[in-house]
């Protein structure tokens, strides 16, 4: 943990009691802006003594004790905080726990025994007989719970974020409630600095700390469908983060806008998100985003009805645009009770608007963790695990995920510009904004534009990574939601209808799904853009895209065909084809393993089939050099190939089977100079050739470097 974060988390507690006094401090004429004259406001943070800061006076009140009393209680903080931290880091001893029982949660596998490890970043289990490693990363574990003792021994139970739950049985109970204790406080750490992704070292220093970085330009991503042009234009209103901090730096707004309309309207939306272009269809057709207006019951603003009028004006083919609201009806009203709602279409002219039944953040958290429940029930019946599927509710927030996308894709290719929002539109308006763009646009549907459509609709507009995973101990449980991961359920949904028209797979999604909670990348650290950039993660952390460049085959679809028929796509969402994703929340059903995906295993025959056809084309080489060497004719008199054998192929097999052929010489013929291959060489170029396979499943460790695979080394971290 780093002083600065300590310092600044005591900084921020005195200025939080400052501005909760009645007291005005003297600012000097050239006061700062932003920030820095939030700063200035208060001598005290600035380092001054007591005596120089100047407080305005009012009968009966001695300042000058009330100055040094509140002193007194800054630095009581500061170094409160930094006695917790170097507490925590000091006082951590690694655990070794022998004659541990591992259960899974199917119960179906006798319970193997073995010795527990617990370092400051894994829980580590290794089975005594077969000595096989099961890796849990601890920013992965969701819940720690401690069971009713057992006669065999205390038991508790890890349920994690990735959908894997095991039980440990410790033979002393005290052994179990020091390891409960640990994992608790080291599972989620206080400050965001004490995350995983800012300690970790891959194990291959090839991989360097900058790659995959600055491989995304949002202003690149922009000009890849034409913005700037003559109706949308680049504005620096948010250079500084100053017009609204959860947006990036750069923003594309209608040309006819001006500065004083952006600013107004603004002003009027919730958090300060305003509308802005999200993506450009080649029809001219807009898609935008913003948060819900201030509106209340009777609300208006100008500015924010000039700026809806000027995105309308740049698109001139069509009259009217729509507004999607992707909250219920019902929810979005009872936000007017609080000051703010949704557009008035009497006061915004030539709008259609429109609702959507996507529920709040709550309502997916409760499903979700009625999924799990469901999930991890032990030998359940059909009826049991259907009930608690259809009960849990989580296909039908997929589908209306998917409705509420399908129906913005469909109306912009048809001509119509589309403004999303939803609360402070960062959950839903990036589900739906993102799908929408994805539904449009082959280009999100490979590795690299998929990673481009995350950085822009997620990342740069200010998806809260930190609060809705639940990263640190401050984190509020009213805010953790599974948002992004319902992002992927329908990316899925989408890659089972069309198998061919995504070039990443199914373990593409669920990598994507376990890094996140994991946080051993920076990438998905923080609430905004605006948070990376003051944490300075691309310079102090790895970037998960560069772990992605560097293993980059083996998240692809070998039944990816990039061909014009899978240009726009258009799913059919009835729900007979809205399914179960097994391949993520049960893929520990069989223990500790994650079960195989079908894609995976396609992908191995197809680099198999490619190495046999290219071993193919090295055999036949071989053949017409050998040919030659034992005195064939000329090699241009060789006819071409006649089903896929050559003649001289043809020739030496009736050289080699005719009886009365003279032996020759072998030894000779490959040592003779017209032979640039010895004959050393020519063995060891055939036996590197793999010609016999195994089935992926089969396979345990490396043949050249007896390197042990996942079979036998399991890492359900993910790591490196």
């Amino acid at each position: 943990m780093s002083g600065e974060s300590v310092m600044w988390d005591a900084v921020k507690k005195a200025m939080e009691l400052l501005e909760d006094t009645a007291l005005e401090p003297i600012i000097d004429k050239g006061e700062p802006s932003g920030l820095n004259q939030r700063r200035a406001s208060f001598p005290l943070l600035n380092g001054d003594s007591p005596s120089k800061c100047k407080m305005s006076s009012s009968d009966g009140i001695d300042f000058r004790k009330l100055r040094a009393s509140m002193y007194g209680r800054v630095i009581s903080w500061i170094n409160e905080s930094v006695d917790k931290t170097f507490e925590e880091i000091h006082t951590f001893k690694e655990m070794k726990i022998e004659n541990v029982r591992l259960v899974f949660r199917n119960g179906k596998k006798k319970p193997p025994v073995g010795t527990l490890y617990l370092t400051t970043t894994h829980l580590i289990f290794v089975d005594a007989e077969s000595r096989k490693e099961t890796w849990i990363t601890l920013p992965h574990i969701g819940q720690v719970i401690k069971l009713p003792l057992s006669t065999v021994g205390a038991p508790l139970q890890i349920r994690c974020k990735t959908f894997l739950s095991v039980t440990f049985i410790i033979v002393k109970e005290r052994d179990c409630h020091d390891l409960y204790v640990s994992l608790t406080s080291l599972c989620q750490p206080v400050h965001i600095e004490g995350l995983y992704c800012f300690h970790y070292t891959p194990s291959r220093s090839l991989i360097r700390r900058s790659l995959g970085w600055y491989q995304f330009d949002i202003q690149a991503e922009y000009q890849r469908f034409g913005v700037p042009n003559q109706y949308w234009s680049l504005t620096n209103l948010n250079k500084d983060y100053e017009l609204c901090d959860t947006y990036p730096k750069y923003l594309y707004a209608p040309s006819g806008a001006s500065s004083a309309v952006i600013i107004g309207s603004s002003k009027f939306r919730s958090k300060g998100r305003f509308p802005v272009l999200s993506y450009l269809h080649s029809n001219g057709a807009a898609l935008c985003r913003c948060s819900q207006p201030l509106s209340g019951f009777s609300a208006r603003c100008l500015e924010d009805e000039q700026l809806m009028a000027s995105i309308l004006q740049a698109n001139p083919r069509t009259r009217f645009m729509y507004v999607v609201d992707t909250r219920p009806r019902i929810n979005a009203m009872a936000n007017r009770a609080a000051g703010k709602g949704y557009e008035n279409e009497a006061h915004y002219s030539d709008i259609k608007f429109m609702f959507f039944g996507i529920e709040n953040i709550h309502v997916m958290r409760s499903s979700l963790n009625k999924l799990s429940e469901t999930c991890e029930l032990k030998d359940p019946s059909i009826n049991t695990f259907l009930n608690g599927l259809q009960s849990c509710g989580w296909l039908r927030h997929i589908k209306a995920i998917l409705d509420t996308s399908h129906w913005v894709a469909t109306s912009m290719e048809e001509g119509f510009t589309v403004l999303v929002h939803c609360s402070d539109g960062w959950d839903r308006t990036a589900q739906v904004c993102a799908i929408a763009a994805l539904l449009l646009d082959p280009f999100y549907r490979t590795i690299h534009g998929f990673q481009a459509l995350i950085e822009k609709e997620w990342l740069a507009f200010g998806h809260k990574f930190t609060d809705r995973c639940g990263f640190l101990q401050t984190s509020d449980s009213k805010e953790i939601s599974p948002v992004f991961g319902q992002f992927l359920d329908c990316i899925w949904q989408l890659t089972r209808q069309f198998p061919t028209a995504f070039q990443f797979s199914e373990k593409y999604l669920i990598m994507m799904h376990d890094y996140l909670y994991s946080c051993q990348y920076g990438t998905f650290i923080g609430n905004c853009e605006k948070d990376r950039v003051d944490l300075r993660v691309s310079e102090r952390t790895y970037s998960l895209w560069g772990f992605v460049s560097a293993n980059i085959n083996d998240f692809l679809n070998p039944f990816y065909l990039n061909d014009k028929e899978n240009q726009i796509l258009r799913p059919d969402l009835s729900p007979s084809n809205i399914q179960f994703w097994r391949g993520l929340y049960c893929r520990f059903d069989s223990g500790i393993e994650s079960v195989e995906p079908v894609n995976d295993i396609a992908l191995s025959l197809q680099d198999q089939t490619a190495s046999l056809q290219d071993h193919v084309k090295f055999l036949k080489k071989r053949i017409i050099s050998l040919a030659g060497m034992l005195g064939s004719k000329k090699e241009e008199g060789i006819v071409p190939e006649q089903n896929g054998v050559s003649s001289s192929v043809m020739r030496l097999s009736k050289l080699t089977v005719k009886e009365d052929t003279k032996k020759l010489d072998v030894d000779s013929v490959f040592h003779s100079e017209c032979d640039p291959f010895s004959k050393s060489q020519l063995e060891t170029e055939l036996n590197s050739v793999a010609v016999t396979w195994k089935n992926i499943g089969e396979t345990t460790e490396c043949p050249s470097c007896q390197t042990p695979f996942s079979q036998s080394v399991t890492k359900v971290s993910s790591t490196d």
